[in-house]
Protein backbone atom coordinates (compact mmCIF):
# COMPACT_ATOMS: atom_id res chain seq x y z
CA UNK A 1 0.00 0.00 0.00
CA UNK A 2 2.89 2.91 0.81
CA UNK A 3 4.69 1.79 -2.26
CA UNK A 4 1.49 2.20 -4.44
CA UNK A 5 0.60 5.61 -2.78
CA UNK A 6 4.34 6.83 -3.21
CA UNK A 7 3.88 6.14 -6.74
CA UNK A 8 0.67 8.12 -7.14
CA UNK A 9 2.14 10.80 -5.51
CA UNK A 10 5.67 11.25 -7.70
CA UNK A 11 3.00 10.86 -10.92
CA UNK A 12 0.51 13.43 -9.36
CA UNK A 13 3.65 15.95 -8.86
CA UNK A 14 4.87 14.68 -12.90
CA UNK A 15 1.89 15.42 -14.21
CA UNK A 16 1.68 19.07 -12.64
CA UNK A 17 3.74 20.73 -15.11
CA UNK A 18 4.12 17.87 -18.09
CA UNK A 19 1.83 18.93 -21.65
CA UNK A 20 -0.40 16.48 -22.82
CA UNK A 21 1.00 13.73 -24.75
CA UNK A 22 0.32 15.39 -28.60
CA UNK A 23 2.24 18.52 -27.18
CA UNK A 24 5.55 16.08 -25.30
CA UNK A 25 7.62 17.15 -28.33
CA UNK A 26 6.92 20.98 -27.32
CA UNK A 27 9.10 23.45 -26.48
CA UNK A 28 8.52 24.77 -22.58
CA UNK A 29 9.22 28.23 -21.50
CA UNK A 30 8.46 29.31 -18.31
CA UNK A 31 7.38 32.68 -17.61
CA UNK A 32 5.64 35.27 -14.55
CA UNK A 33 2.70 37.44 -15.20
CA UNK A 34 1.96 39.91 -12.21
CA UNK A 35 3.39 37.17 -9.91
CA UNK A 36 1.65 34.01 -10.73
CA UNK A 37 3.93 31.35 -13.16
CA UNK A 38 3.05 29.69 -16.08
CA UNK A 39 5.05 27.08 -17.89
CA UNK A 40 3.75 27.33 -21.72
CA UNK A 41 4.38 24.99 -24.38
CA UNK A 42 4.64 25.92 -28.26
CA UNK A 43 4.38 23.28 -31.19
CA UNK A 44 3.99 25.30 -34.04
CA UNK A 45 0.89 27.14 -34.52
CA UNK A 46 -0.46 25.46 -31.06
CA UNK A 47 0.03 26.32 -27.53
CA UNK A 48 -0.77 24.96 -23.68
CA UNK A 49 -0.47 26.77 -20.61
CA UNK A 50 -0.16 25.48 -17.41
CA UNK A 51 -0.08 27.69 -14.23
CA UNK A 52 2.24 26.71 -11.75
CA UNK A 53 1.11 29.05 -8.89
CA UNK A 54 -1.74 28.97 -6.41
CA UNK A 55 -4.52 30.75 -7.07
CA UNK A 56 -6.64 32.05 -4.44
CA UNK A 57 -10.42 32.06 -5.18
CA UNK A 58 -10.16 36.18 -5.35
CA UNK A 59 -7.38 35.35 -7.86
CA UNK A 60 -9.09 33.00 -9.79
CA UNK A 61 -11.56 35.63 -11.86
CA UNK A 62 -7.48 37.25 -12.96
CA UNK A 63 -6.09 33.90 -14.47
CA UNK A 64 -7.38 33.23 -17.43
CA UNK A 65 -6.02 36.90 -18.78
CA UNK A 66 -2.93 36.45 -17.51
CA UNK A 67 -2.63 33.28 -19.44
CA UNK A 68 -3.49 35.14 -22.70
CA UNK A 69 -0.55 37.85 -21.63
CA UNK A 70 1.72 34.64 -20.75
CA UNK A 71 0.40 33.08 -24.79
CA UNK A 72 1.86 36.64 -25.97
CA UNK A 73 4.66 37.30 -24.25
CA UNK A 74 6.65 33.91 -24.54
CA UNK A 75 5.24 33.30 -28.52
CA UNK A 76 5.02 36.88 -29.83
CA UNK A 77 1.94 35.61 -31.71
CA UNK A 78 -1.58 36.43 -31.57
CA UNK A 79 -3.81 34.13 -30.37
CA UNK A 80 -6.50 33.20 -32.73
CA UNK A 81 -10.15 34.46 -31.25
CA UNK A 82 -12.27 31.77 -29.55
CA UNK A 83 -9.68 29.20 -29.59
CA UNK A 84 -8.65 29.57 -25.98
CA UNK A 85 -10.30 25.93 -24.55
CA UNK A 86 -9.59 24.46 -21.01
CA UNK A 87 -8.69 21.44 -20.29
CA UNK A 88 -10.16 19.96 -17.38
CA UNK A 89 -13.69 22.34 -16.84
CA UNK A 90 -13.71 25.51 -15.57
CA UNK A 91 -11.16 26.91 -12.84
CA UNK A 92 -8.83 24.43 -14.60
CA UNK A 93 -5.14 25.09 -14.76
CA UNK A 94 -4.47 24.15 -18.16
CA UNK A 95 -5.25 26.06 -20.67
CA UNK A 96 -4.74 25.41 -24.88
CA UNK A 97 -5.16 28.19 -27.55
CA UNK A 98 -4.53 28.08 -31.32
CA UNK A 99 -1.78 31.20 -32.33
CA UNK A 100 -1.43 32.93 -35.53
CA UNK A 101 2.10 34.31 -36.15
CA UNK A 102 3.98 36.46 -38.87
CA UNK A 103 5.77 34.38 -41.14
CA UNK A 104 9.50 34.10 -41.00
CA UNK A 105 11.28 36.62 -43.21
CA UNK A 106 11.92 35.20 -46.39
CA UNK A 107 15.77 34.59 -47.96
CA UNK A 108 16.71 37.17 -50.71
Amino acid sequence: MGRMTSFLIVALLMGCASPSRDMLGAVRRDVTVDGMRFAVFRADTEVQVIRLSYATRAERGQVPGRMLRAIRQVTGCTIIPNSLRSEGGPGSAVVRADLRCPDPPQPG
